[in-house]
């Protein structure tokens, strides 16, 4: 969509343009589409001799859907999320409103232009939503749509408007899009409106079984309103005529490939082959002999999906009330001399092909980028398509003070995961502002993951309030009280759909300006399971936190497939994302509000913490009394280490974190039994640490005092490391001042047990620690 401009108001209103200039637009369309990805491959220099790519068939059979969406239907308070392959289609759309500068036009997949793939954050052009990873930017939509509302309900007017995905049939394979479609909380989003290009083909072939019924009776079970379009007008026609009944229910009945074998056919062939060998063969035959070659070849072609009239129909359709697919046959490579091949899905046009294609409509192959004479109808369409999806500014809003410390140092025995809820419910109280704007998702583990206070004290965001039947039942500790104005909002067990919509809510602050601090909570082992769409989602500019817990083999009594292994490593591996693993009820504390500090802004990041169920006496902490030493440990906890034990003459560090911190003590304590001076180090942040390093390295851009406060050069020995995960994770800290060093961790899968026998099973246990000590030091 374009962002606000002025334009001329006397410019004629789109009202008066002619039925064919829109067909001149989508015919326009097509070949922009098809130059780009042209120009990309068969025209500017590649000296390396690397594929380029493209998918000039994809976007031929999308065109017309597209066409007809942005020129006639859309409007400035919609969102369309647009199939991967299709990016060159949107940015023909964006070059023909003036979105798009003609210089990007030959820039398709080259450093600083275009993308492979639509992006919100790094091309030049307007793209609602980040597509490209499959499933994932179709789903998109559903998220933003609640992220909307509850904005729109808890903050501020967030605008209205529909919620469209422009969707690939093969991207239905994709187990997470039917994850998000039966989650109960979208059949009420009216504003959801799905396009499937069903075109029938994937990569390597067309696809036998894909059927329109099936999934049309999939969407309707989940409460969907669903729309077919499946002919055009022409073949709409010839099915009145005497044999129409029968040509029609061959081309229903006939297998995929066959029908998109007859589009490699010519006229004569089409005679033969389009009557097949069923009873009512001799009335489909007779049809086709009384029509002309054209008319019988632009017939076949003839799906609703290329149907101008047939798609504007539908989407006059749609019932607001309820989401809506719309599943518009289409043809792959429409319009093109690849159409219907069944390996046309990455095959480019020969510069025969293009030059050929050229003649045909009318267009200069040596300088393909012709917009439209602003006389014409087709230009004065364009210019009024522009106004009316020119956006408003958004008004932008600096996110809340979220306060450095709570003040509290806690004692006793407690938990980090119990901590959180504990943070949670103190920024009620003491940070109101910034409470408010914290929106918790979970799936389904919401009172196992000690969030039961926070939900009774926010309640939970529905679209619509909703009766609470255990109100009045005194045994009920979580009360579920559902209502526009909660919280929390819960979803189905599908990390995916958890992660997306955390990517919605933490885009908030970049589509209509109104901050959110979403802070998602799942079980730590589930964490991979969510990492990719999360981390697409960080691609796509949301930020939020995720918090895994319960973490680790830690968690012993669950077993094997309930621990969590390699997660310590993801702050050291994922882009725009901080981890912190804290040791202590405090730290836990520290990392949360320093990861809220982080969210709804340009400059801003997302962040793992990971927690753990492991009761921990908090006095271990030793959290300094004076004021400035626990900010001079605060701002330590939060640059990812901190020394927990120092020694006179040490002759070994050992370096611990999150849960494996009292053994790490234990085993200082044990070591000094036999007269071996040991320093102690708590790790908070295995990533932070790294980009130090590398920082002072000169290989990154980032602080490097952490380093010498936490391992100082003249007390540098030999280095023990001991985490419940992969021991690489901290392996590289034996580097930090070049000691020698013993990495230890989980680095199989586990067992189930008592914590005692899981951690010497493992060799995490205090035993353990002790001897990798002694044995460094000979």
């Amino acid at each position: 969509m374009k962002s606000a401009q002025i334009v001329d108001p006397t410019e004629p209103s789109a009202d008066t343009v002619t039925p064919d200039a829109l067909r001149s637009i989508e015919e326009r369309v097509l070949w922009l589409s098809t130059a780009i990805i042209h120009h990309a491959n068969r025209v500017r220099p590649n000296p390396s001799g690397l594929k380029v790519g493209g998918h000039q068939a994809s976007c031929a059979s999308i065109t017309s859907i597209m066409t007809a969406l942005w020129f006639e239907q859309l409007t400035d308070a919609d969102r369309v999320s647009v199939k991967p392959h299709a990016s060159p289609v949107l940015h023909a759309i964006n070059y023909l409103l003036g979105d798009l500068d003609e210089r990007y036009l030959t820039t398709l997949r080259e450093f600083g232009g275009l993308q492979s793939y639509p992006s919100r954050t790094k091309d030049p052009d307007p793209a609602d939503y980040s597509t490209g990873s499959v499933g994932i930017g179709a789903t998109a939509p559903i998220w933003g749509a609640i992220a909307r509302r509850y904005v729109d309900a808890k903050i501020g007017p967030a605008g209205k408007g529909r919620q469209y995905s422009l969707v690939g049939d093969a991207e239905l394979d994709e187990g997470a899009v039917w994850e998000a479609i039966l989650d109960p909380s979208v059949r009420d989003l009216g504003e959801i409106v799905w396009i499937v290009d069903l075109n029938r083909q994937s990569l390597d072939r067309v696809v036998p079984n894909i059927a329109a019924g099936r999934l049309a009776s999939m969407f309707e079970a989940a409460g969907w309103q669903v729309i077919t379009v499946k002919f055009g007008h022409l073949l709409e026609t010839l099915f009145t005529r005497p044999g129409g009944d029968a040509l029609r229910e061959r081309i229903l009945s006939m297998p995929n490939a066959e029908y998109q074998r007859l589009l490699r056919c010519t006229a004569q062939e089409l005679r033969a082959r389009m009557p097949g060998d069923g009873e009512r063969a001799p009335e489909i035959a007779t049809l086709v002999a009384e029509l002309d070659d054209a008319t019988l070849t632009a017939a076949i072609r003839n799906l609703g999906g290329h149907d101008l009239d047939a798609l504007r129909q539908a989407f006059a359709d749609i019932d607001d009330t309820r989401p809506t697919v719309i599943i518009a046959y289409t043809i792959k490579g429409h319009a093109l001399p690849t159409e219907g091949h069944p390996q046309n899905h990455s095959s480019l046009l020969t510069v025969e092909q293009f030059d050929e294609l050229a003649t045909t409509m009318g267009m200069d192959p040596g300088h393909p980028w012709a917009r439209f004479d602003p006389e014409t109808d087709a230009g004065r369409m364009c210019v009024e398509t522009a106004r009316r999806l020119t956006r408003a500014p958004i008004q932008t809003h600096t996110p809340p003070t979220v306060p450095d410390d709570l003040g509290r140092t806690p004692g006793g025995t407690s938990t980090t995961q119990a901590a959180l809820g504990r943070a949670l419910l103190a920024l009620t109280r003491d940070a109101p502002e910034a409470a408010q704007r914290i929106v918790t998702v979970s799936p389904d583990v919401s009172s196992t993951t000690n969030l039961a206070g926070w939900l009774n004290k926010v309640e939970i965001w529905s679209p619509a309030e909703r009766r609470n039947w255990f109100d009045d039942d005194a045994e009920t500790i979580m009360h579920w009280r559902e209502k526009p104005t909660g919280q929390h909002m819960e979803l189905g067990i599908a990390e995916t759909n958890l992660v997306g919509l955390m990517g919605e809510l933490g885009a908030t602050w970049s589509r209509w300006g109104q901050p959110l601090f979403p802070i998602g909570v799942m079980y730590d082992p589930f964490v991979e399971r969510a990492l990719e769409p999360w981390s697409y989602g960080i691609y796509a500019g949301g930020q939020s936190i995720l918090v895994g817990t319960p973490s680790g083999v830690t968690l012993a009594a669950e077993g094997g497939a309930h621990q969590s292994i390699t997660t310590p490593s993801i702050g050291l591996e994922q882009p725009g994302c901080v981890s912190w693993e804290p040791a202590f009820v405090v730290d836990t504390e520290w990392t949360l509000l320093a990861a809220m500090r982080l969210l709804g802004r340009p400059d801003g990041s997302s962040a793992y913490l990971r927690l753990s169920t492991r009761p921990v006496d908090q006095t271990l902490a030793a959290v300094p009394t004076d004021p400035a030493a626990r900010e001079r440990r605060r701002r330590q906890v939060i640059a990812g280490a901190y020394p927990l034990r120092r020694v006179a003459d040490p002759v070994v560090t050992l370096v611990g974190m999150g849960a494996l911190m009292t053994e790490t003590l234990a085993a200082a304590e044990r070591l000094a039994a036999q007269d071996i001076a040991a320093d102690v180090v708590c790790v908070t942040s295995p990533g932070l640490l790294f980009e130090a390093l590398q920082a002072r390295r000169g290989l990154a851009e980032a602080p490097t005092w952490i380093l010498d406060q936490a391992f100082p050069a003249d007390r540098a020995t030999p280095m023990v490391t001991v985490l419940d995960g992969h021991p690489h994770t901290l392996a590289f800290l034996a580097g930090i001042r070049g000691v020698t060093g013993a990495a230890l961790g989980v680095s199989r899968f586990g067992q189930v047990g008592s914590l005692d026998d899981v951690y010497r099973h493992h060799g995490i246990d205090t035993d353990s620690i002790v001897r990798a000590a002694l044995d460094l030091l000979g």
